[in-house]
């Protein structure tokens, strides 16, 4: 194994650590702001599916738009 695919393979683990702490702190605010009657789960996963669709509608637009050239 070379230099570069060890400093590969420790910066794919440093990676997953910091996306593991981010998941967590996002988990840890969302159960908090629900005990707080911030916003209920169902307001959650309303607001996902909303940006998830458009997320989806700006893909298939700038796909569209790429074709269409």
């Amino acid at each position: 194994m070379k230099l570069n695919d060890i400093n590969l393979v420790g910066q794919i683990a440093d990676l997953k650590e910091t996306e593991y702490k981010n998941s967590l702190i996002l988990a840890s605010l969302i159960e908090l702001l629900i005990s707080k009657n911030i916003f209920t789960q169902k307001d959650l996963t309303q607001k996902t599916n909303e940006l998830d669709f458009l997320a989806e509608l700006q893909i298939h637009l700038k796909n569209n738009t790429k074709t269409s050239l």
